[in-house]
């Protein structure tokens, strides 16, 4: 008899089939996701009938828990429609990531419908009481171009796949857009209602927007006084401005090479100490390559893909060297603990290592997942591995980053904040470069919410531990609190919650 938590994890991989092959659940590399109306009103049926059973099934309380989150995200997520709206670099923009994704997976037996997707992404635009930024249609269609006019790809196979592009990219360059005065989802219809409903999906915690804004801006306050004294070590000021002015103007990389090495370096170092603060380690390797150069112009400048479920792939760290020499080099330590060790690549690769099911291993839980690598940052100073103060500036500008975006999607989604606001506030308060900023802007106007959750994330798990130290006094281990964290899969934070309590409230 197949049990609830298998069930609500087939219709979770029906939903992102793509995921299933990346991260090698097999059973779904012959599928595509369906973004019809139709198909995806008859999962989000499946998913309600499956959370009106969960509290009379026999799952354990954690599952039980993780089942709700599940059926209740995706549902939130197709009630949004944010695939009518998302068509540049968002991560619910279809198109950008099926381009993302295919030079990393096998599309032989899901290529014939490459077609199909394009067109119901087509049609969802054309059918709609919503439309993307006309900014977003201009990179999209920008997006589909390059890749038109690129040497045919090893992914594409003998299909005749680009007729199918090119309409789409007709389709987008006939779309009106949305000025930038409108960019976020209150400007929408069901906009505030919508975007309540990604913030609690996204946090699985109970702020309100106004109350995350708040956060956010008490957090960037706070920062300024911890940039003050490492800048003062460095550099001899306290200034912040001028602190921000040479991070974003000194300590560039020389070359695309040393950004790798860097990064080989530095997950080196990490994978070295973490037996001192982790009983668990992955078994699964972590290799750090370049992103694959028919990518660069439109991926992330890093992010790490799972290993394999069988073996045969490691966990993948990939740096971007696009516009190497002008970017800063602070931030290279600070983006490989998060993203490989100790961050995601010992989060997912313990997690798919675990005797648990397939659907605690692989939940969409931003909250937990994104919250354990931001956490990691900050864990990674503790544990001695930034190898400079430069370094640990870094770490103070990918946290300004995430506090920012608690003042920014919420700015923007919830408040009527314009694009140009939402750019300035970052302009002034981050370290982060024009470039960077405009990609990071137009990621929270297309993925609404999902930006919340790692400062959110990360402050729940330390004070958790927090509260678990200041019960256990001498007995506090660190060791087995990671694991504990790290063993039970991917949950919501409230369930983690409950998880360390009872752990700390053992005699």
């Amino acid at each position: 008899m197949t049990s609830l938590s298998d069930e609500t994890f087939r219709a979770m991989m029906d939903w992102s089939p793509t995921f299933a092959t990346l991260v090698g659940v097999p059973g779904w590399d012959d599928q595509l996701e369906d973004l019809s109306v139709d198909g995806q009103q008859a999962l989000r049926a499946r998913l309600q009938d499956i959370l009106s059973r969960v509290d009379e099934s026999d799952e354990d309380p954690v599952a039980k828990d993780v089942i709700r989150h599940q059926a209740t995200s995706i549902i939130t997520r197709i009630d949004a429609r944010l695939v009518e709206h998302s068509v540049s670099r968002g991560l619910n923009a279809p198109v950008a990531v099926l381009l993302r994704f295919a030079s990393q997976i096998d599309y032989s037996r899901r290529r014939h419908l490459v077609p199909r997707l394009l067109d119901q992404a087509a049609q969802r635009l054309l059918d709609t009481d919503r439309r993307p930024l006309r900014r977003h249609v201009e990179g999209g269609a920008a997006h589909v171009e390059r890749f038109l006019a690129s040497p045919r790809q090893e992914w594409e196979g003998d299909a005749d796949l680009r007729p199918a592009f090119a309409r789409y990219r007709e389709v987008l360059l006939g779309l009106p857009g949305r000025d930038d005065e409108q960019a976020g989802l209150c400007w929408l219809p069901d906009g505030e209602e919508n975007y309540r409903k990604l913030v609690r999906d996204y946090t699985t915690a109970s702020y309100t927007p106004a109350e995350l804004h708040r956060l956010g801006l008490d957090l960037i306050a706070s920062l300024r006084d911890e940039y003050a004294e490492i800048g003062a070590r460095v550099w001899g000021t306290a200034d912040v401005p001028e602190i921000f002015r040479r991070l974003r103007t000194d300590l560039l990389w020389d070359n695309e090479d040393d950004m790798l090495v860097s990064a080989v370096e530095t997950v080196a170092r990490a994978e070295a100490e973490a037996p001192n603060w982790f009983g668990r380690l992955p078994k699964a390797r972590c290799e750090v390559r370049f992103v694959p150069e028919v990518d660069r112009q439109s991926a992330a400048f890093a992010y790490y893909v799972d290993a394999a479920l069988d073996g045969s792939r490691p966990g993948t760290y990939f740096v971007n060297p696009l516009g190497a020499t002008e970017r800063s080099r602070t931030v290279s330590e600070v983006t490989a603990f998060h993203e490989a060790i100790p961050g995601h690549h010992f989060q997912l690769s313990i997690a798919a290592e675990t005797e648990l099911s397939n659907l605690r291993k692989f939940a969409f839980i931003d909250a937990y997942i994104e919250g354990w690598g931001l956490y990691t940052e900050r864990l990674a100073d503790e544990m001695g591995l930034y190898s400079s103060d430069e370094a640990r500036l870094g770490m103070l500008s990918l946290d300004a980053m995430r506090a920012g975006r608690l003042v920014v999607d919420t700015g923007l989604h919830a408040m009527g904040w314009s694009r140009q606001q939402a750019v300035d506030y970052l302009r002034q308060n981050t370290v982060m470069d024009d470039t960077e900023i405009n990609s990071e802007v137009d990621r929270y106007i297309e993925t609404p919410g999902q930006a919340l959750a790692y400062m959110v994330g990360r402050l729940e798990i330390q004070r958790l531990r927090g509260e678990a130290k200041s019960k256990l006094g001498d007995r506090f281990d660190i060791k087995a609190f990671h694991d504990l964290v790290l063993d039970n899969g991917v949950v919501p934070l409230s369930t983690l919650g409950d998880l360390v309590a009872d752990w700390a409230g053992r005699p």
